[in-house]
This record gives structure tokens, C-alpha cells and sequence, in this order.
């Protein structure tokens, strides 16, 4: 097989924005009266925001907050955040540029909302993806295989042709179930091997021919 494309998940793959959502989930639940940890955000890793959103809910008592205005405060400050400073991921931007250089095409395939995706791409040089699809932009999020499979038809290529790198246990479980190769690269939960599967610590180790070379 071929590598027609490369898709990359954003939180935690391509960028270490997962201690930004910790932050920001702690302090406003914990302004809103709820007992909310780390670890409780840690479990929703990867999860598309409607999912976690109902979660962030369930914590606090009915009435209290309306859904819409709880995703306005925690989504808002993210994206503050993120506006003012991103850190990218060990290897990725060196990668992206090589696969850029080797005229292999990506697609960023986020769980997180268009906004906060572009002021994650506002630090990045531009046209390093051919393709992005937002988790506010597809009917299901991750873990199913919908946003894979909706940047591979924009891509106009073929799943079993494309490699996905992910870091979380539901965005591995998103491009498996789409069809592709998976590259986990787990930060802050444990991905176990599986078939078409290669577990990673670092993302420095690959180069446009290492992937190629997944799918031989």
C-alpha cells in the first residue's frame, strides 16, 4: 500500500494543550461550586466537547447553569489561552514540514470547535494541512469514525492508505475504526498495541519514510 495522506489529531498530538483544558475545567467548575480534579479531566481526554460538556453538567446542580453558558466560560478561556500561547508537541512541526516537503498531503481531525482550532493554527506556519475538520462540524465525534473517514473523503483518499496519529485511547479508537493505520503517541493515558497499531513515546523518531514504511 501506498501513504496517500497523514491525519493528526490536535490536543496532545499535534500541540500539549491538554494541561490548558485541565487548568481551565478545574478553575470553573470549582467557581461553580463543584468538586472537579485533574483526574476527572484526564478521563475526558479525547472526548468529543458535547460528550464532556454533559459531563461538566451532571456535576453540577440543575438549574445552577445553563449548558450553553457552562460551554461559553470553559471554551472561551481555552481559547484565550491558546490565543496567547501554544506549545507544539516534540518532532511535530519537524514532521509535518518533512511530509509538507514530501508532498504527502494532512488533514487536522480535532474533537476540539473551529475557533479553537485556529488559535492552536495562528502560531503554526500556514498550509501544513490540505484538510481540517472541526468536532463542532460532524454529527458524531470521536471515538466513531466519522471525522476520520469525513477528511478522508475530502482528501479523496483511502483509508487503508492513510496513517492517523493520535494520543488518546477514543481518537486511536476513531482511526481504527475508520480504517487506517494508527501512530499513538499517549501523553497523559496508556494506549495498549493492537494490530495496525504502533504505540510511540515521541513523535521525534518518524519521517515521511517511516510512515510509508508502515503500510509495506
Amino acid at each position: 500500500m501506498t501513504l496517500q495522506a497523514v491525519l493528526w489529531d490536535m490536543d496532545g498530538t499535534l500541540v500539549d494543550s491538554e494541561p490548558v483544558w485541565v487548568r481551565v475545567q478545574i478553575s470553573v467548575l470549582a467557581e461553580l461550586g463543584a468538586t472537579w480534579t485533574a483526574e476527572d479531566s484526564l478521563a475526558l481526554v479525547g472526548s468529543d466537547l458535547s460528550d464532556a460538556l454533559k459531563v461538566w453538567m451532571a456535576q453540577l446542580p440543575e438549574g445552577l447553569i445553563q449548558p450553553d453558558d457552562l460551554a461559553a466560560r470553559i471554551y472561551g478561556e481555552v481559547i484565550r489561552t491558546l490565543k496567547d500561547e501554544v506549545e507544539v508537541r516534540p518532532g511535530a512541526l519537524e514532521l509535518l514540514t518533512g511530509l509538507k516537503a514530501a508532498g504527502i498531503p494532512c488533514a487536522l481531525v480535532s474533537a476540539s470547535y473551529r475557533t479553537m482550532i485556529e488559535a492552536v493554527l495562528s502560531h503554526l506556519p500556514p498550509d501544513l494541512f490540505d484538510v481540517v475538520v472541526a468536532g463542532d462540524e460532524v454529527t458524531n465525534g470521536k471515538p466513531h469514525p466519522e471525522p476520520y473517514l469525513t477528511a478522508m473523503a475530502e482528501l479523496g483518499v483511502e483509508p487503508a492508505n492513510c496513517v492517523v496519529i493520535e494520543d488518546s485511547p477514543g481518537g486511536t479508537q476513531s482511526g481504527t475504526a475508520a480504517g487506517a493505520f494508527v501512530v499513538a503517541v499517549p501523553q497523559w493515558v496508556t494506549i495498549p498495541p493492537a494490530p495496525r497499531r504502533l504505540v510511540l513515546e515521541s513523535l521525534e523518531s518518524l519521517s515521511p519514510d517511516a510512515l510509508r514504511d508502515l503500510l509495506r
